[in-house]
């Protein structure tokens, strides 16, 4: 079988190599140049596929720019980024443009599917007429469904292949398959009745994350002003063995999904009248979450007479989550820019990111990044920071992780 993949990055790479490693051929489409040189050498670009296992498949994994490859596919996944505007409405810029190259070379028989986030109704409303274009029908002349994709940068005890796999088509035809493709690369496969409770259920996902992070956000605000511990609550909260789910506080959300997704289900509820309340206000208590950490930053200095103007401030880890260098949507980096308006001298340290241009920085070693620091912040703990030495070596470390739980010091202030 010869296989398409639209997109190449952190959801579409990872596919890419599914497909590959099974002995199918695969051809990559990417608009980044410099993504398929270095396909082409055999370098990996993303965390979670090691250079080795693309040098294994180079015969049978290819990547270009130009999409005249997928016109000899049997199918084709559609896995783009979906983002926001600035206004936070759903932009499906890129999605439109995968689909009208896609429309130009699109042939009878072919099975497309797209795995990119979106808002119920995309599939069927907006990527099917833009394949249409191509003279051919959508669930008559090729197939199309939606399955998303569920990807989780940096985890490895969830794969690809022993991940459930939800899959919608356009019609039981389409539905049949996108089963049988993806049967090739993955354990358990769940059907829905459609692209669109499948587009809904990966909202949900994300939504029942975010909503319940922001509840414990909201709650870490609270207790702060209450003065209670909040690790000490959700660690006893965490005792019941039912009825109660663990979530932990944090300095917001990041990530290509959590902080997204939420947004492009109340774009699509206000079409029908129907406010999502919940979903809205979980997203502004995840977005205000950064101002407060940089609020609490201030008064940890205050305490010890210092303002943030001036002060030596360390930012451990920026990435949005421990263990790799994915910087889309961290809160990292948005306390780092209030910090800066505030006056403050921005050190960094993570191994999993180099450099950040935006801040003319570049990251530093842990012993030289606190040397002569006024306080450390630990904003994303990856698995090899050493906190002890942190807590160590830093006059003061403001910990929004609780990863310095079990260290008690005069110096450390935690979430």
């Amino acid at each position: 079988m010869r296989v398409g993949v639209v997109g190449l990055g952190y959801v579409g790479l990872p596919l890419a190599l599914a497909f590959a490693e099974e002995g199918h051929e695969v051809v990559g489409v990417e608009s980044d140049p410099r993504k398929v040189e270095a396909l082409a050498r055999g370098e990996s670009y993303i965390e979670d596929v090691p250079s080795g296992r693309l040098l294994a498949v180079r015969d049978r994994l290819s990547a270009a720019t130009a999409p005249e490859g997928l016109a000899s596919c049997d199918a084709v996944l559609i896995a783009v980024p979906t983002p926001l505007t600035r206004n936070r409405e759903p932009d499906l810029g890129p999605l439109v443009a995968a689909g009208t190259v896609l429309a130009g070379v699109l042939r009878a028989g072919q099975l497309v599917v797209l795995e990119s986030t979106t808002y119920p109704g995309t599939t069927r409303e907006r990527l099917a007429p833009l394949l249409e274009e191509s003279g051919l029908a959508a669930g008559r002349d090729f197939n199309l469904a939606y399955s998303p994709e569920r990807v989780d940068p940096g985890r490895i005890d969830f794969t690809l292949r022993s991940t459930p796999k939800i899959v919608g088509g356009l019609t039981p035809a389409c539905l049949e398959r996108a089963v049988g493709l993806y049967g090739h690369v993955c354990d358990e496969i769940v059907t829905v009745s459609g692209p669109e409770p499948a587009e809904l259920a990966k909202l949900l996902e994300n939504v029942f994350r975010s909503v319940n992070i922001a509840l414990v956000n909201e709650l870490a605000m609270l207790c702060d002003r209450m003065e209670i511990d909040v690790w000490e609550v959700v660690e006893a909260a965490s005792s019941k063995p039912y009825g109660f789910m663990r979530f932990d506080p944090g300095p917001g959300m990041g990530g290509h999904c959590l902080p997204v997704d939420p947004f492009y289900l109340s774009w699509k509820a206000r079409e029908y009248g129907q406010p999502t309340e919940f979903v809205e206000l979980a997203g502004e208590v995840n977005q205000r979450m950064p101002e407060f950490c940089v609020e609490r930053v201030a008064r940890a200095l205050n305490d010890r007479s210092k303002p943030v103007r001036g002060s030596r401030v360390v930012v451990l880890g920026v990435s949005y989550k421990p263990g790799v260098g994915d910087l889309r949507e961290s809160p990292a980096i948005k306390i780092m820019g209030l910090l800066a308006k505030s006056g403050a001298d921005l050190v960094f340290h993570d191994d999993h990111v180099v450099e950040l241009p935006e801040f003319g920085l570049r990251s530093e070693p842990l012993d030289s990044a606190l040397a002569g620091a006024d306080v450390a912040v630990i904003v994303t703990a990856h698995p090899e920071l050493d906190v002890e030495e942190v807590v160590r070596l830093a006059p003061l470390v403001v910990d929004f992780r609780g990863v310095t739980r079990g260290i008690e010091a005069p110096n450390l202030v935690r979430l």
